[in-house]
């Protein structure tokens, strides 16, 4: 099969295309043919060298996927050779096909094309994780979400709005408009406005609910400012630096919790528990309409390096495709 391969580590240019041998499915698991992968801010760092994915022959970068099962090991029973799937797994999408445990994988939605499914597991699992099984929020409450136009961002602001939340995001100005129509109560121009006033006017001063931050860095002692007592900040990046100057003494009176998450470390059991509850709450929602995925541009796998380019840039709006085969 063709696949991405990192055969050193650096910019784009690295991203090799080559052929290595097709997986086979272990036990529990389903041989997937890759209909189309999708970007992730992880998959930039992988490059570089600074968040290596899981253990395989090939090093091959991508996190999530859409595709149809084409084969399947002797104890599976959740999905038959032929079924369109989608998944988030820790690493090898850059690849025409993957080995996934089959409680990993979750159906392709009604009225979803599979080619556009790649851009809804990570951005919509990462986003459910933080904002509800992590963060608490339900009806009536608020986040604070930064970098609202990203692929979680996007997820965020209609998951929000489909629990009866309300949501305030971040973006740059020439994205707000991005974010306003997905439903975003209010977007804050991140260079020239201040998010915490934003946050404590969309909630008369009492604070948001939960934070959502990707950014990290100077954003964290601000967060704390944002949030209610009895808030949580959930922390799922750090685009603006790992390092921060906090007061940790403001945590104290608001009794709030700063807590540190990622996806692809954690042991299967984590992994498909979360899975398994995405797809009975917020899967059926893509079939009715009331959730969609967010796709900024597609490109060809074996353009690779301009696709990764692109997000370098932070000029997308939602996700970014690698189309893989049909």
């Amino acid at each position: 099969m063709r696949a991405i391969v990192l055969e050193s580590y650096g910019g784009p240019e690295v991203l090799t295309l080559r052929t290595v041998p097709d997986p086979e499915p272990g036990p529990d698991e389903a041989v997937v043919d890759i209909v189309a992968t999708a970007l992730n801010r992880a998959d930039l760092l992988q490059r570089r060298g600074f968040y290596p994915g899981p253990p395989m022959t090939h090093e091959i970068p991508g996190m999530e996927l859409s595709g149809r099962v084409s084969a399947v090991g002797a104890r599976v029973t959740a999905v038959a050779v032929g079924d369109e799937v989608m998944a988030i797994v820790g690493g090898g999408s850059y690849a025409e096909r993957i080995a996934v445990h089959e409680r990993q994988l979750v159906t392709v939605p009604d009225g979803v094309a599979t080619a556009d499914a790649a851009a809804i597991p990570e951005a919509f699992i990462t986003a459910f994780d933080a904002l509800v099984v992590q963060g608490g929020l339900t009806a009536g409450r608020t986040a604070l979400v930064h970098a609202g136009a990203s692929g979680v961002g996007t997820a965020a602001i209609q998951i929000a709005k489909a629990i009866g939340a309300s949501i305030v995001v971040t973006a740059s100005a020439g994205k707000a408009e991005a974010c306003r129509d997905l439903g975003a109560d209010a977007v804050v121009d991140y260079v020239n406005e201040d998010f915490v006033e934003a946050a404590k006017a969309a909630t008369r001063g009492v604070g948001v609910d939960v934070v959502l931050d990707v950014i990290g860095g100077d954003y964290v002692d601000r967060n704390i400012d944002s949030v209610r007592v009895g808030g949580r900040i959930i922390q799922v990046g750090v685009m603006g630096g790992g390092k921060a100057t906090v007061d940790v003494g403001k945590l104290l009176p608001k009794r709030a919790a700063l807590i540190g998450t990622v996806l692809r470390p954690r042991p299967i059991e984590e992994k498909v528990a979360v899975t398994r509850r995405f797809a009975a709450e917020l899967a059926p929602l893509f079939a009715r309409g009331t959730l969609r995925p967010v796709i900024d541009s597609r490109y060809p796998l074996e353009s690779v390096a301009e696709a990764h380019e692109r997000m370098e840039a932070n000029t997308n709006v939602g996700k970014i495709i690698l189309d893989v085969q049909p």
